[in-house]
């Protein structure tokens, strides 16, 4: 019987994923081996979540993309799925872990190697080797939900300290990160993101975008349907749009893994009379890329460079990227005495 980990194993095409978190997070990393320090991203995607997407949108041998790829839990998934693997990163910090990751997969026996680029994903077209152009089989990534997550939290029970201490919730301090701009102008930048994307993907490649709605002051903010708008924008089909479960099954029942935060919305909310659930799902929005490569191309001299005029409006203003850096490891790096426990 096949599994997630097998590079063989393909997933039935069910549009719920079920088995996307078995154990929890921590749990998940801690077979893999992350460096000290992963632990402190504050939004770190499910390893068998990115497991599934991977099996069943590629074979081994193939090349998989995550432009915005953190501490490269997409690479390490793929490493150990047979798949070579590239990503960007645009934070230093995320992308020196994202290089040790890769190697601490190798050493821990996937067959293939991982590389990490830093600089912007919106130059994703120029960051990328050439060589890669046209060869990449699948994107899959996640877009920012906003300058803070839950993070991590210690409550006064834990701590014995009246209130609550919250660390690691923070994408970044630096204010040209995507994750402080506004909606619309995340959404302009990510539409741009995809278009580079769609110039690198081979011919019927394909991109997955994990994603998911939120609040802000009350008023849901429907992200899912506003990435599949940009990646329309950007030249891609929208194919399928799936749910992962974030929660566990035992005996035909959801074993829910809420964060302090969650939990604690959720309530404050039915106390004020708003009937708020508990999410345990993410949206996976799966887009190919089609024959209609020179829509694509027209369809990006429409979309601004970094730095220039957003085409939504805000309020504020992207700054050009940085010159990008190729993050390397030396084959012979230390492993980590302990692994990550997030």
């Amino acid at each position: 019987m096949h599994h997630p980990q097998d590079p063989h194993y393909r997933p039935k095409p069910l549009s719920v994923w079920w088995d996307t978190a078995p154990t929890s997070a921590p749990a998940q990393r801690k077979a893999r081996h992350y460096v000290p320090g992963s632990n402190a991203h504050p939004a770190k995607m499910l390893p068998a979540l990115a497991a599934h997407a991977i099996a069943a949108y590629t074979n081994p041998g193939d090349l998989v993309l995550d432009p915005m790829c953190g501490i490269g839990t997409t690479l390490v998934e793929a490493q150990h799925l047979g798949r070579r693997a590239i990503g960007i990163e645009y934070e230093p910090r995320w992308a020196h872990l994202a290089a040790l990751n890769t190697a601490s997969a190798r050493r821990e026996g996937a067959t293939t190697h991982g590389e990490v680029i830093r600089g912007d994903a919106q130059l994703a077209g120029r960051l990328v080797p050439s060589g890669y152009h046209g060869h990449v089989a699948m994107v899959l990534t996640s877009p920012p939900y906003g300058a803070s997550t839950h993070g991590r939290v210690r409550s006064t029970r834990d701590s014995g300290k009246s209130g609550v201490a919250k660390w690691d919730h923070r994408y970044s301090q630096d204010p040209a990160n995507l994750a402080h701009a506004a909606t619309d102008q995340l959404l302009a930048a990510f539409t741009r993101i995809l278009q580079e994307c769609c110039r690198i993907l081979c011919p019927g490649g394909t991109v997955v975008v994990v994603t998911r709605p939120w609040r802000d002051r009350g008023e849901l903010v429907d992200l899912p349907a506003a990435v599949v708008h940009a990646g329309t924008r950007a030249g891609l089909t929208p194919s399928e749009h799936n749910i992962a479960l974030l929660a566990g099954l035992r005996d035909r029942q959801l074993v829910l893994r809420p964060s302090f935060f969650q939990m604690k919305n959720t309530r404050d909310a039915r106390r004020r009379g708003i009937p708020l659930h508990l999410i345990t799902h993410e949206d996976v929005l799966v887009l190919q890329k089609t024959d209609g490569i020179g829509e694509v191309q027209r369809s990006a001299a429409s979309l601004p460079l970094p730095g220039q005029q957003l085409p939504f409006r805000s309020t504020r203003r992207l700054r050009s990227a940085p010159r990008c850096h190729r993050v390397t490891v030396r084959s012979n790096a230390r492993r980590a005495n302990q692994p990550s426990d997030s």
